[in-house]
């Protein structure tokens, strides 16, 4: 591999500088100044979802059950936990002799497995037992496996599956595509009580994943759904880019005056009824459908706002580009505003992250190459650093050590030979780059605690695993290197694990194995799963149910049932739910071509205890 770099760039001397700093951290050195992001100046905190502990339990082995459930991000220090179980839909028996303080989760090796068993928790403050939660049961003689099955209505295939709190219990819903022509919208409840369905009509019928018809959803890197408790009043909504013809959950059609304008819709969690509509704006109409991917963040930092990225190709090839904010009132929809990327050079890809890169407590939309402040405008460009399009980029604290959040990205046929780089997320500026002999496209690329040996998270594509921090090459050899896919935290500790392609694995750095076959924790298959988007993916993965470890959610071969991976691992690191950080929570309700999740929090080996959110819960 090659680092050649002109002298004449003035990000390679960025670069360099950032290099020789990294390695003087024991020495003062005069001249460098670390910049220190804003504080947080938003006026209120943001209104987040009302959660309830999430409880859920897994037959661990044929003698023990593991129960696992949430930490709230405003849980009070010190707040314990004790643990009940009803057998048979008998009497509650605490299973604790003491408040737990330690990691929330439990294991139960005292319960008659041949007879359902049913459990729940009290939090404890001040040594007060508080409400019950709501329980989870276990059934007679349950299979041992790390999943929760739900119960779906025969359909076609499914390629994503959202989450949101449909019917305001306090627990996560699921609404899922069925990749059928016509195009169909379901939600189920969290037990898999089936809710409504929308018909996406004879405009779904074209799934060409660049110009597809005007209401389909859900091909290539485009989505044109998602779910979250837009106007903040306990339930979720499901917002859903429609055009002529489709048929809501209430039987109500969607009309337009012709079969190329298109329309947002909210919907109703519980019903599928459209509750607003408001048109798209119509700049690039005469080039035809938008094709969309939808998203979620708190662009004035306590509202939450819908994002649109939209997009339709010119003749020539090339694509216009157009995002959207919206605001839903609870009676209406309106625009907060519109930014048209026209000829500037503002390199898009495949995923959209919205996560604050400023520090300021408000959200930022951000590309591969550039950034669109919360109030609509452009806050930087990475074009003229060199970055063109790519497949995949990451926001979060990548490195620990320095302040604010970093990006990291890889390249697609960039004339220049850059293949990787990383960059401070608040300014733009690169802080490294690495290039390569030839042009190419670097499909894959990754960011992730994979070597506790080293402060912060590891960097990789193809050419070897390195340290992000110091730039440091500390795997070498490019067939040991893990497939930069997805992170999973599952097993309990602070360095991620690896989701690829249905496996669940661990790269351990001390003994490396050629990629493909490293240490497996899980392999999906042998529980019936079958993976969804592209071919290699799960339909959805985050932090929905227990602790602050991460499901992935896939369907059976029928699709016929959602099958859930949840840990059977217990653990004693307590982290409050990764649902109630802003960061993460708006990562899982954007799709795209489906990419890691990260809180704005360094999650990783060496942590520090992470600082209570500024959010506040929704109805309360």
């Amino acid at each position: 591999m090659s680092t050649k770099r002109s002298k004449s760039s003035n990000r390679s001397w960025r670069a360099l500088a950032f290099v020789v700093a990294l390695a003087a951290v024991a020495v003062p050195v005069t001249g460098i100044v670390r910049e220190t992001v804003p504080s947080a100046t938003a006026a209120s905190p943001r209104i987040m979802e009302n959660l309830g502990r999430g409880v859920v339990a897994v037959r661990a082995s044929s003698t023990s059950v593991l129960v696992s459930w949430r930490l709230l991000g405003l849980d009070p220090d010190g707040i314990g936990f004790h643990v009940y179980r009803s057998t048979a839909g008998g009497g509650w028996t605490k299973l604790t002799p003491s408040a737990l303080t330690g990691g929330t989760n439990f294991t139960d090796t005292t319960a008659d497995l041949t007879r359902s068993n049913a459990y729940r928790v009290r939090a404890v403050v001040n040594g007060v037992e508080q409400t019950p939660s709501a329980a989870f049961t276990l059934s007679a003689n349950h299979a041992t496996e790390p999943v929760v099955r739900v119960p779906l209505r025969p359909g076609g295939a499914v390629k994503f599956v959202w989450v949101g709190d449909l019917d305001g219990d306090g627990e996560y819903d699921y609404v899922l595509d069925r990749q059928t022509s016509q195009q169909k919208l379901e939600a189920y409840t969290s037990k898999g009580q089936f809710l409504w369905q929308v018909d996406l009509g004879p405009n779904s019928t074209n799934q060409n994943n660049i110009e597809g018809g005007s209401a389909v959803i859900d091909v290539g890197h485009n989505d044109g759904v998602t779910v979250y408790d837009l106007d903040s009043d306990g339930r979720a909504e499901v917002a859903l880019k429609v055009a002529n013809g489709v048929r809501f959950g209430d039987g109500s059609v969607h009309r337009e005056s012709d079969d190329v304008r298109q329309s947002i819709a909210i919907l109703d969690g519980l019903t599928g009824r459209p509750r607003a509509t408001a048109p798209l704006p119509a700049d690039y109409l005469a080039d035809g459908p938008l094709m969309a991917r939808f998203g979620v963040g708190h662009l004035d930092g306590v509202h939450p706002s819908l994002v649109a990225y939209t997009k339709n190709r010119i003749g020539s090839g090339d694509f216009n580009l157009m995002m959207t904010a919206w605001r839903f009132s609870g009676t209406s929809l309106a625009r907060e505003w519109k930014f048209l990327r026209g000829s500037q050079n503002l390199p898009d890809g495949h995923n959209t992250r919205i996560v604050d890169v400023s520090g300021d407590g408000t959200d930022e939309i951000a590309e591969i190459g550039f950034v669109i402040d919360g109030d609509g405008t452009l806050e930087y460009s990475l074009a003229d650093q060199g970055v063109v399009h790519g497949d995949r980029f990451y926001v979060a604290d990548i490195d620990p050590d320095r302040a604010g959040l970093e990006g990291y990205g890889v390249q697609q046929d960039n004339p220049t030979g850059l293949r990787e780089y990383g960059y401070d997320a608040r300014t733009g500026d690169l802080l490294w780059e690495r290039f390569g002999e030839d042009v190419a496209d670097v499909g894959r690329g990754l960011v992730g605690d994979i070597d506790p040996r080293h402060s912060g998270m590891e960097a990789w594509a193809f050419d070897g695993v390195y340290n992000f921090r110091s730039t440091e090459l500390t795997e070498p050899d490019r067939s040991l290197y893990p497939w930069p896919q997805l992170n999973l935290h599952w097993d309990g500790d602070l360095p991620t694990e690896l989701l690829n392609d249905g496996k669940f694995e661990q790269w351990d750095p001390a003994n490396p194995t050629r990629s493909g076959s490293l240490p497996r924790l899980v392999s999906t298959w042998n529980y019936g799963a079958v993976n969804a988007g592209q071919g290699v993916q799960p339909a959805f993965y985050g932090d929905i149910l227990g602790d602050w470890r991460e499901e992935a959610v896939y369907t059976n071969a029928a699709y016929d049932e959602l099958i859930v991976f949840t840990t059977n691992r217990p653990t004693g690191t307590r982290l409050y739910t990764l649902p109630h950080n802003p960061a993460y929570r708006n990562a899982m309700t954007l799709k795209g071509y489906l990419q890691s999740h990260f809180t704005d929090y360094y999650l990783g080996s060496g942590m520090t205890p992470p600082p209570r959110p500024n959010i506040t819960y929704a109805g309360s």
